[in-house]
């Protein structure tokens, strides 16, 4: 679809912005979960800020556990769209589950943390596959401007990721650990409002197409596929290893790296100790810092005739990513000399982790809008979640293993993994890239 001039805002479609702060206050309530989770699960049952007391291996496996079953639930999240609902109102109902689950995780009993984890898991995995489905739906299959659309959504819904670690985690490091659950529960009904207020400028997207007098939409939702679509599929399919290794990776930041910044980090500065969680802000930070820079870089590169198709971008981004890890290498060493690690350490590894996620992540979803059928969208987004939630799974266990292996031979470990396995990718672009029958071919960019 290509949006009226009247309907657009900066050369985008104005329902993108609905979007994006939908998404930006979802994310917060996300990560400010994110950003205490595994701290209260691992805090001691005394103290002035109890936790669960649960071992560091123990917290690890549930946060993998955790992450699994939120992204998990994005397949069924994405059947119920495309067969029953339609995006738009799925997207509704859970974003109302999301907000609930938060809120109750407020309350100070072990029934109230089990439920609100449950309706988080149901919430995202309705929201997270087809809000994404969505932000596809507003541009034309071959809209230059879709690629930098999507970056702009990715830059959007990390000024949530970026602030809540830092107002979660401070009210829950001053006030208690459910205030802080409470505030992002907050976070959540900001999101669920704005959503609603903004359907205006969302009519044309998300509707449910199996009931649609268009005799042809009819037919095209129950049609099978072509030899093409199937290439497209497979490739799709293959990319999702991709997709695992990654934030098998990555997520160690709100786990592994989490505990390592509360337990083996010197945090002093200026008279101050920072809080842990604080660090988990740095990734939102340097998305919304670097992330215009690092799309235009891939612009500049398709510009001049450079390799700059999804799969690459997706590879090199696994590999810079990986290579992080080493900072936290070397934050281990120092850790085993002095008892403590420099935060720089922590620094470095976040700011080479996203200008991989910058690389990588926002032209995944783009990839799956361009070579996913119509009629299976939001399933094949849905099982791009599901992708990501193995990710997260393969992170908690890497995180509770790292407790015999030891952390030193886990970072490292990683490292090397990405750089080799993202290597392994570029040898096979050139087939990986026929499979997509011309779907992924660069076209001229626009400014927004």
């Amino acid at each position: 679809m290509t949006s009226s001039p009247e309907n657009q805002w900066l050369g985008h479609p104005k329902g993108l912005f609905v979007l994006f702060m939908t998404e930006l206050w979802e994310r917060f309530s996300f990560y400010g979960m994110r950003a205490i989770l595994v701290l209260y699960l691992t805090a001691s049952v005394t103290g002035l800020n109890p936790g669960l007391g649960w071992t560091n291996a123990e917290a690890l496996t549930f946060y993998g556990w955790y992450g699994f079953s939120v992204y998990m639930a994005s397949l069924p999240g994405g059947y119920l769209a495309d067969r029953f609902l339609g995006q738009k109102k799925t997207v509704l109902i859970g974003a109302l589950l999301l907000a609930i689950g938060h809120l109750i995780l407020a309350i100070q009993t072990m029934w109230a943390f089990y439920l609100g984890i449950f309706l988080i898991v149901l919430g995202v995995g309705l929201l997270k596959p087809n809000i994404s489905t969505m932000v596809g739906g507003l541009y034309a299959q071959h809209d230059p401007r879709r690629d930098k659309g999507f970056t702009i959504f990715y830059i959007g819904i990390n000024l949530g990721a970026a602030f809540a670690p830092i107002m979660v985690g401070w009210v829950a490091y001053q006030y208690g650990w459910h205030y802080g659950f409470a505030l992002a529960g907050i976070g959540m009904l900001l999101s669920l409002i704005l959503y609603i207020q903004g359907q205006k400028h969302l009519a044309e997207v998300g509707n449910f197409l199996g009931k649609s007098s268009d005799l042809e939409d009819r037919t095209k939702l129950n049609q099978p596929l072509t030899r093409v679509e199937k290439d497209r599929v497979w490739v799709l399919m293959l990319s999702f290893l991709i997709v695992i290794t990654f934030w098998g990776a990555y997520e160690q930041a709100g786990g592994l790296m989490n505990l390592y910044a509360e337990q083996k980090t010197y945090r002093q500065f200026m008279g101050m100790e920072i809080p842990a969680s604080w660090f988990q802000s740095l990734s939102g930070i340097f998305v919304i810092t670097l992330g215009t820079a690092v799309a235009n870089f891939w612009a500049r590169n398709a510009r001049k005739g450079r390799e700059s198709s999804s799969l690459a971008k997706m590879a090199i981004g696994t590999m810079i990513m990986g290579s992080g890890f080493f900072f936290m290498t070397a934050a281990a060493l120092q850790a085993q000399q002095t008892g403590q690690a420099a935060m720089y350490w922590l620094i470095l590894a976040y700011l080479f982790h996203v200008i991989g996620e910058l690389s990588s992540s926002p032209v995944a979803l783009s990839f799956i809008t361009k070579l996913a059928p119509a009629q299976y969208a939001s399933i094949i987004m849905g099982a791009y979640w599901a992708a990501t939630g193995l990710g997260e799974k393969l992170a908690g266990q890497l995180g509770a293993w790292s407790q015999t292996w030891g952390e030193l031979e886990t970072f490292t470990g990683i490292a090397v993994f990405c750089i080799l396995f993202g290597s392994l990718i570029l040898l096979l672009l050139k087939p990986l890239k026929r499979l997509t029958h011309g779907a992924d071919d660069h076209f001229a960019e626009t400014t927004p």
